[in-house]
């Protein structure tokens, strides 16, 4: 098996992010920060109006990456069951026995589609699996393929039909990453693709395997951070919560900040950015631009913003303004 070395491990990920292009066109800051989830090890939510094709680039992910791949179609009749198994009763020599059936969560990749359109109690039943990589069900506890993420797709609140995903969940995303409207000429050559003769190849080859990627995940881990960056994630993170910052944004529009869980993704998405960009030391510009998708779910406005249309990416902006 092929090892994973600091010299070649951008080379990987632009094998990885070319093979992807191949079917997503017009996105490609999406797949680098989809990537950079994956090989840190984290959970990504990917949230956007219906058609601008995130589960068809977590599909499309699923066969580039040599994985184990399950779907699960979320709907408001799904049951936490249908999702991680249950038990059945069987009975063989007229002795009654519990058997354990496995369900779809049993794979290394999950493709959570349209998780916001399950109920709350469905939702949750991926707690336990996106934190400890394991489930419970009755007395024994089953561990989970490492390695073992989600990939979740989730259609904005204000659209019909949505549930909003509980906080505890939502902080077990490493990221949430907004997909909008392409540039016009990807538009346009996606409609030279979808609405033409051309027959369409979705064929992608497979350019990691499991082992490779965990290989680049140990990498990611050893890249040096120095005190001084290391606090700038720590101020970020800090100046979200009102007792602990001068930010008048803050004070007026955020109702309670991000976890301890944001400075880790910050820090964990930044390394492996450093190691795309062929750097084993982070910068200031990799905690900056990670800031953005690892605490934008992680910061709960109030009412006041709603109402003066203030976004969570704009609270961001000002504190990244000023920190130093």
């Amino acid at each position: 098996m092929e090892e994973i070395h600091i010299r070649n491990f951008s080379d990987k990920y632009k094998l990885v992010e070319k093979e992807i292009g191949k079917n997503i066109i017009g996105q490609r800051q999406v797949i680098k920060n989809v990537l950079i989830g994956i090989i840190s090890g984290g959970n990504v939510l990917l949230e956007g109006m219906p058609g601008l094709g995130k589960t068809q680039l977590v599909k499309t992910i699923g066969k580039v990456l040599e994985l184990d791949f399950s779907r699960i179609q979320f709907t408001p009749d799904l049951m936490p069951s249908d999702i991680i198994g249950t038990e059945i009763v069987t009975k063989k020599d007229g002795n009654i026995d519990f058997v354990f059936k496995k369900g779809p969560i049993f794979s290394s990749i999950i493709l959570a589609d349209e998780i916001n359109r399950a109920t709350p109690k469905t939702q949750s039943a991926l707690l336990q699996a996106m934190e400890e990589k394991k489930i419970t069900v009755g007395n024994s506890t089953y561990e989970l393929e490492d390695p073992f993420f989600v990939l979740a797709t989730q259609n904005p609140l204000e659209t019909e039909g949505t549930y909003p995903l509980p906080e505890a969940q939502l902080d077990r995303f490493m990221m949430k990453i907004n997909i909008n409207l392409p540039e016009d000429e990807a538009i346009s050559s996606i409609l030279d693709l979808t609405t033409g003769n051309t027959k369409i190849d979705n064929s992608v080859n497979k350019i990691l395997d499991k082992n490779q990627i965990l290989k680049m995940r140990e990498l990611s881990r050893s890249v040096l951070v120095s005190g001084s960056v290391k606090k700038l994630a720590v101020d970020i993170v800090t100046n979200t919560y009102d007792e602990r910052t001068d930010i008048s944004a803050i004070k007026d529009y955020v109702k309670y900040g991000a976890s301890l869980r944001g400075i880790q993704s910050i820090i964990l998405a930044a390394k492996v950015k450093a190691l795309v960009e062929e750097r084993y030391n982070l910068a200031y510009e990799d905690v900056k631009e990670m800031a953005y998708p690892c605490l934008r779910h992680r910061i709960s406005l109030n009412f006041n913003a709603m109402q003066d249309n203030v976004s969570e990416d704009e609270i961001i902006k000002e504190i990244l303004s000023r920190v130093s």
